[in-house]
């Protein structure tokens, strides 16, 4: 078997010399080429290259969520086609790692690779459903090029978290839970619709949903970990279905307070509810709307101000292997 290994060198729980190890044991089981990425979007070139190819049958992403997301853009550049395509692996290694986790696999990279290591000696893989968004035809952001995401989107508040947490990475700061943390309490102090939203959601035969504040939109569940704490915005989500919305119409201190501890809370079956909260499940297109622009995000990735923006859930898209 010919495989693509892409590593991030920049991932933050992986050290030069795990690196060293984990590439000497994919190596022994395979015919290996490492390559490390050198620049934004790089990761999404090689997925690429790997598509095009006729005889790479694995590419493995070796770093965290913005990379295997990279990656997958880069595999689906011309569309799903998981017959032809390379299937995908991944070794954890950034500080969140919701993907990998959300598969099941371990969030030590070494483990993970002996786990992937097993699954492919065993032919264990399943071919997982992906989200999508696109510019919305009509509006001044149908241009915009359209991309895959993994396991989550947000519009509005919690991509607002999302762009603080990057200005602060590229001040220097480390990416840690702590930060994310105080950047969400900072955005709820500075967020001028949090008591009338912005958003509405739109889908054909039914009646539009209007004036959230708040928009997570989930490709599996967990939604996200804070620390080895999963998190359940959507507990219905599955890498089997369609998409599953949160929306929040309110976010009032004591609403703040109410969500926030149920989402601290969550579990597999139950999460975040109430007058204020809208739920919905497996979607499979939809628009959100917007009165003024607002921040977007893709599986952690801040994408800046959008006033539209679509959404496509497309079921078994990739072969992962787990």
């Amino acid at each position: 078997m010919r495989a693509l290994l892409v590593i991030n060198p920049a991932a933050t729980t992986t050290s030069a010399r795990t690196r060293d190890v984990l590439i000497h044991a994919l190596a022994s089981e395979m015919k290996l080429e490492a390559v490390t990425t050198e620049y934004r979007g790089h990761a999404r070139d090689l997925g690429r290259q790997a598509a095009e190819s006729k005889d790479i049958e694995l590419v493995v992403a070796l770093g965290g969520d913005g990379t295997v997301n990279e990656v997958v853009n880069g595999l689906l550049h011309q569309g799903p086609d998981p017959h032809r395509l390379p299937r995908l692996a991944v070794v954890p290694g950034g500080s969140t790692n919701v993907f990998a986790r959300a598969l099941g696999l371990p969030n030590d990279a070494v483990e993970a690779t002996g786990a992937l290591l097993d699954a492919l000696r065993e032919g264990s893989e399943r071919t997982v459903s992906l989200g999508r968004i696109s510019g919305t035809p009509g509006t001044e952001d149908e241009a915009v090029p359209g991309r895959w995401f993994t396991f989550a989107a947000g519009f509005g508040f919690d991509a607002g978290v999302v762009g603080r947490v990057e200005q602060q990475r590229e001040r220097g700061k480390r990416s840690t839970h702590a930060l994310y943390l105080r950047q969400v309490f900072r955005q709820f102090l500075d967020e001028p619709h949090r008591r009338h939203g912005m958003i509405t959601l739109e889908r054909a035969g039914e009646d539009p949903v209007t004036d959230l504040v708040l928009s997570i939109v989930c490709n599996t569940s967990p939604y996200t970990y804070l620390g080895n704490r999963p998190m359940y915005a959507s507990p219905q989500a599955s890498f089997e279905t369609g998409l599953d919305v949160l929306g929040l119409s309110k976010l009032s201190t004591t609403a703040v307070a109410r969500y926030g501890t149920q989402l601290l809370t969550s579990t597999p079956d139950r999460g975040p509810h109430g007058k204020h909260a809208v739920t919905l499940h497996d979607l499979t297109d939809f628009t959100l709307h917007s009165k003024v622009p607002l921040p977007l995000q893709m599986d952690g990735d801040h994408l800046g101000l959008r006033t539209s923006v679509t959404f496509t859930g497309v079921r078994r898209a990739l072969r992962v292997i787990v």
